[in-house]
């Protein structure tokens, strides 16, 4: 079979197990009494929602790659480095699930020892880490903190329906698109499945009659996800400028988490505690509807992929310009953003 009929297998097996997979799982989580129920003050939802998503999503994820294995002979090194991502990706969703059903959560300082063995796995044991960076050890060391931060500022973002999970939906196609020309194949299939099993969860994540969310379990699997998706492969086709490229994908929770972490650290409290100082809150509080505010982070995920394309077809010069112009944007948004105040 040729890759691009694949490539639709990949997507379509993905969204209709995980279709199965969230309505499984959301039966699952209502018996065995898994909810976020709204005791906190910095929770965003009314009343208790099940969890178990995230498990859907990554069923979704890794049967589709494991079928697509099945009838395709993967190079070594594409083989190799999918069980890598597969390896951490567990770790993380094993991580999220037991914070998820553990009735005070587990400390942030065991989330982030476990992360770093995941990160540790994917960058030490099987070489995937930031290639550009000539020294190997500076270069490894980067990549973890690329990759634990990633994955938690898709965990930081999760506090709207369809925010996070949307946002992983345009990031991942993003990524196929744009790195296609590469010969690090599990990049490609990686990123189209995961893109239609959080498309078999997000209607149900937005419906109000058959609500479940994702939880840490998912929002952690797919930082991990993306976040070694976006080391895996070469952005530089005409120049160097395309190492930018990951950044523009991810910029929104990039974004996020410089946002809250500066609230947070303002008002003398540590990053990794929860608040509401986030984008979307501070968008609500100034008026805007959750369906807008959705559509408006939607529209700029979009917008920030094509220019992520575009660097890796304009010559340096121009795509700096392009860079400027996205940090002047960002910077006047957050002026404007931190005049909000949040109790």
């Amino acid at each position: 079979m040729s890759g691009q009929i694949l490539y639709i297998i990949a997507f379509f097996m993905a969204l209709l197990i995980s279709v199965v997979a969230t309505l499984t799982c959301r039966v699952v989580a209502i018996k065995l009494n898994i909810f976020d129920t709204p005791t906190s003050d910095i929770k965003t939802h009314k009343i208790s929602t099940p969890y178990l998503g995230g498990v859907a999503v990554a069923a979704g994820w890794i049967i589709s790659l494991l079928f697509i294995r099945g009838v395709t002979n993967f190079p070594t090194m594409t083989l190799r480095n999918l069980r890598a991502v597969i390896c951490g990706a567990l770790m993380l969703l094993g991580l999220g699930l037991i914070d998820d059903i553990k009735f005070k959560g587990l400390g942030f300082k065991l989330k982030l020892v476990i992360q770093f063995l995941a990160a540790y796995i994917v960058v030490f044991l099987f070489d995937i880490r930031i290639n550009f960076i000539p020294l190997y050890w500076i270069s490894c060391f980067i990549s973890i903190i690329w990759i634990i931060g990633i994955t938690n500022a898709f965990n930081i973002i999760d506090i709207m329906d369809g925010l996070s999970s949307g946002i992983a939906l345009i990031a991942s196609l993003a990524f196929l698109f744009i790195s296609l020309p590469t010969k690090m194949i599990y990049v490609n299939f990686c990123a189209v499945a995961l893109a239609g099993a959080i498309l078999g969860f997000l209607p149900f994540n937005l419906s109000k009659s058959k609500k479940i969310f994702m939880g840490d379990a998912g929002s952690l699997f797919i930082g991990f996800v993306m976040a070694s998706l976006s080391v895996g492969t070469s952005y530089t086709f005409v120049s160097e400028i395309g190492l930018f490229v990951p950044l523009l994908i991810l910029a929104i929770p990039i974004y996020e988490t410089v946002l809250v972490s500066f609230f947070r650290i303002k008002k003398s409290k540590l990053p990794f505690l929860g608040s509401k100082d986030h984008y979307a809150l501070r968008l609500e509080k100034m008026g805007f509807s959750r369906k807008k505010i959705l559509l408006a982070t939607y529209t700029a995920c979009i917008i920030f992929s094509l220019c992520a394309y575009l660097f890796t077809k304009l010559s340096i010069v121009y795509a700096m310009l392009l860079f400027i112009s996205v940090i002047i944007c960002m910077w006047v948004i957050s002026i404007k953003l931190a005049s909000v105040r949040m109790d």
